[in-house]
């Protein structure tokens, strides 16, 4: 199963991965960092990988464990 790892002490809030994939990211209304809505998704498609790639604070990661 694929799971989604967000390192919110890492996020800069940049918002890159909320912009490429809303649908799985979005970002604290109080720090603006990194909240995932979709930890587990039942696919990983290209949009997500997209913004784990764009996250500039290396934040993000696809664990296929």
């Amino acid at each position: 199963m694929t799971r989604l790892v967000a390192d919110r002490e890492r996020c800069i809030g940049s918002g890159m991965c909320a912009l490429l994939a809303p649908e799985v990211f979005d970002q604290d209304e109080t720090d603006g960092r990194v909240r995932l809505l979709e930890p587990s998704p039942p696919g990983v498609h290209a949009a997500v990988r997209d913004a784990v790639d764009a996250c500039p604070a290396r934040a993000l990661d696809i664990d296929s464990a």
